[in-house]
């Protein structure tokens, strides 16, 4: 500073800058603050310096300093809010970026970072109103783009996401995390090729990006390519060992294989990085109830509350949950339903066990299973999800019970049957279908057309082998036949279709009772022939949709009249389907 005057060093600090020298800029504006304490260029451009070098608390104080010079700056607003973003202070940040805004409302880098703290603060209605002004003020604003796509993808709105990413392509076209995240909505939108071809363009760009290739194993899992998934999760992990994604997903391409047990430590594994990941606590809880460790398994299940899909289905009651050891004589508990129509039929055996500790049982169902449910053992009231409910002391979610009871294999309720059909609607079907000549064997193929990526379900061609069997009276209880399968249903004369007229469970539960068999795929059917103890075979896909069925055993504690058949091989119904027929040739041959 001898030779130079303030104005004279700042000026060099600022080539300097231009340059790339910035240990040497940082030296002369700190000679700058030993002759001006309070020069805020020169705290802005340290400012600067430091956030580049990753120290992201002295960036924060030196625009805090320059701030208390010229508060009127919307630039050192707009740096400290990146600086505390850094320091993950996100509310700080969002009031920095709000300032800048405020100071200069046309600042586009201002509104995309704001954006990315709302998202932080999972504001995301109000984030992605934030990118749509940054991309108003600067078209062309790739990463707004991009981040513009993240938040469409997070509120469901995949397909306008997507098209996001495009617009981030189209302007970068080396931009990997666009073409990585482009990746993401294809596979929400099913479109699994594609989504392939988007990740391995992400990697292409950038060999060593972490989070595409733990979402292309994500989409190998769905192409049912597992082996290529695990390796490529492998991969992930291999880059990244803390990365917790990555291990959960290389739990899910571990039980795909029915590696069961290193999906375990997969999974706990990326617990051990994020304690809170409730989605790896949710599938662990499957993998354990699979091996039959229940005692862990219950208590994991109750991470589903903490699911994204799931927080909107809890119910928040002023009444207490209620736990088993709590007093419950004399007391009203409220027993509701919380997944599918399967999950009630199974687990509202449960009432009859509280009713056994004095309390008065209130049974809240699905519609539909209202009326089959109304003489359950054990219920006092029963009324349809919706309706008021009448007082009560404290409640428990239906798939809760199990941890109540501390349910293990020993001590399954399993006093059968616990659901009953209505005789008068037996027999109104028993003349609807006429007289007896044959066997009679319901069959269901398919599971609800909802579920995403359904591996439980056939096609009516794949299981057509079984009618073979002549001896057999074949009746068809699908009651929402697949559009695909309409036409060759109709065909069938062998094949006699009642599923239309299935209204309710009860009317089910009616044709059920007739059936000296029911062959049916993972379906609420399955669970209602077990739990109204009718001979019941399950056709299970190799990898079982629901943990219930357990691993290489053909029966079920569960339900003790239930037969369970696997594929051999994933996607093998025909092996199943094979020993199924000669199964009932074993049962119904000699009938006659």
């Amino acid at each position: 500073m001898e030779t130079l005057s303030v104005p004279q060093a700042m000026q060099h600090a600022l080539l300097a800058c231009q340059r790339g020298e910035w240990a040497h800029a940082e030296r002369l504006c700190r000679l700058v603050l030993d002759v001006q304490a309070d020069h805020y260029e020169a705290l802005y451009v340290l400012g600067i310096i430091a956030g580049r070098a990753g120290r992201a608390q002295d960036a924060a104080d030196l625009m805090a300093r320059a701030l208390s010079v010229n508060p009127a700056s919307p630039d050192a607003h707009y740096n400290r809010g990146v600086a505390l973003g850094e320091l993950k202070r996100t509310s700080e940040a969002l009031d920095s970026y709000d300032r800048a805004i405020a100071l200069k409302p046309g600042y586009a880098d201002a509104h995309y970072n704001r954006g990315n703290a709302l998202y932080e603060l999972e504001r995301h209605s109000e984030a992605l109103r934030a990118y749509e002004r940054a991309l108003a003020i600067e078209p062309g604003y790739a990463e707004a783009h991009n981040n513009r796509g993240i938040v469409l993808n997070h509120l469901g709105s995949h397909a306008e996401a997507l098209e996001s990413y495009q617009q981030a392509i189209a302007l970068r076209p080396d931009y990997a995390s666009a073409w990585n995240h482009r990746g993401v909505a294809l596979l929400e939108l099913n479109r699994l090729e594609e989504a392939l071809a988007s990740h391995d363009r992400a990697i292409a760009i950038n060999p060593d990006y972490v989070e595409a290739f733990s979402n292309r194993g994500n989409v190998l899992i769905d192409l049912d390519r597992a082996a290529e998934a695990l390796s490529c999760l492998e991969r992930a992990v291999a880059l990244k060992p803390d990365h917790a994604e990555a291990w959960y997903n290389r739990g899910n391409a571990l039980r795909e294989l029915h590696r069961h047990g290193e999906a375990v430590a997969s999974y706990e594994r990326a617990l051990a990085l994020r304690p809170d990941y409730a989605a790896a606590h949710w599938n662990l809880a499957d993998c354990c109830l699979l091996l039959g460790d229940f005692a862990r398994g219950w208590e994991e299940y109750e991470w589903r509350w903490k699911l994204p899909q799931r927080e909107q289905r809890r119910r928040d009651f002023v009444q207490p949950p209620w736990r088993r050891g709590q007093p419950a004589a004399g007391k009203t508990v409220l027993l509701h339903s919380e997944l599918g129509l399967g999950d009630t039929l199974l687990f509202c055996r449960y009432a009859g066990e509280v009713a056994k500790l004095g309390a008065k049982v209130v049974l809240e169902v699905q519609p539909s299973l209202l009326t089959l449910l109304a003489d359950l053992e054990g219920v006092t009231e029963i009324l349809p999800r919706g309706a008021p409910l009448p007082a009560f002391d404290s409640h428990c979610p239906l798939l809760s019970l199990p941890l109540a009871f501390k349910t293990d294999l020993s001590n399954i309720p399993a006093v059968m049957p616990y659901v009953h059909s209505d005789p008068a609607r037996v027999a109104a079907w028993r003349e609807r279908l006429g007289p007896k000549t044959r066997p009679r064997v319901g069959l269901v193929w398919s599971g609800s057309a909802a579920l995403k990526n359904d591996k439980r379900s056939m096609a009516l061609a794949e299981m057509l082998p079984l009618l073979a069997n002549v001896r057999v009276e074949w009746i068809s209880l699908q009651k929402d036949v697949p559009a695909a399968d309409m036409g060759l249903l109709a065909s069938r004369a062998d094949l006699r279709h009642v599923g239309d007229e299935l209204n309710d469970f009860a009317a089910t539960a009616a044709v059920v009772e007739l059936m000296d068999l029911v062959v049916t795929v993972d379906t609420s059917v399955a669970n209602l022939a077990g739990a109204m103890g009718k001979p019941v075979w399950i056709l299970l896909p190799f990898n079982p949709h629901d943990w219930r069925w357990m691993l290489d055993r053909e029966d079920s504690p569960w339900y003790p009249t239930a037969r369970l058949f696997r594929q051999p091989a994933p996607g093998d119904w025909a092996g199943v389907v094979r020993r199924v027929a000669e199964e009932l040739a074993r049962r119904f041959d000699k009938v006659h």
